[in-house]
């Protein structure tokens, strides 16, 4: 017979109840993540995507919460804003291609390797919050006049 295991989870400092419900600023818990954060098999990794998420709502509680494409983001006004998702040997950000130039050198500076969409944060390394929250601030002012879910691509130029 298999013995049964539990999880551990901290306590919400909102209401104790387990954080797997991802505490609000506003008193209340979010659950739009918890299933997502309930599938990470490694506790370490699962705690470190909470840690990152958490402090983006904590930080953003104006941003609106939802899972696509099998992955965590926050929008505003129905406007991608950032994305992460997981892989072997790091956290996935995903803030899209005009973030990650602006603040390439930045990134590369905190040790990230990035591509054109993503930047990967080892799951050894620490996470710069200052650097995602810079991010983020510039992906809201950026596109608060965007109508789209992705930033519309620039047209090439005609010859």
């Amino acid at each position: 017979m298999r013995a049964k295991t539990s999880i551990a989870w901290p306590a919400c400092p909102d209401d104790g109840r387990p954080a797997l419900f991802i505490c609000s600023s506003q008193g209340g818990i979010m659950t739009v993540f918890a299933d997502f954060l309930a599938q990470i098999a490694d506790p370490q990794h699962r705690e470190r995507t909470q840690a990152v998420l958490d402090r983006v709502a904590e930080q953003f509680p104006h941003l609106d919460r939802k899972i696509a494409w099998n992955q965590p983001m926050f929008t505003d006004h129905g406007t991608f804003i950032i994305g992460f998702s997981l892989a072997k040997r790091h956290l996935a950000v995903a803030p899209e291609a005009a973030a990650i130039d602006h603040f390439s050198k930045e990134i590369a500076a905190a040790g990230y390797g990035h591509t054109s969409q993503l930047i990967r944060i080892p799951w050894k390394d620490e996470v710069d919050f200052s650097l995602l929250e810079k991010i983020i601030d510039f992906n809201i002012v950026d596109k608060a006049r965007c109508d789209t879910f992705w930033r519309k691509r620039a047209k090439p130029a005609s010859s």
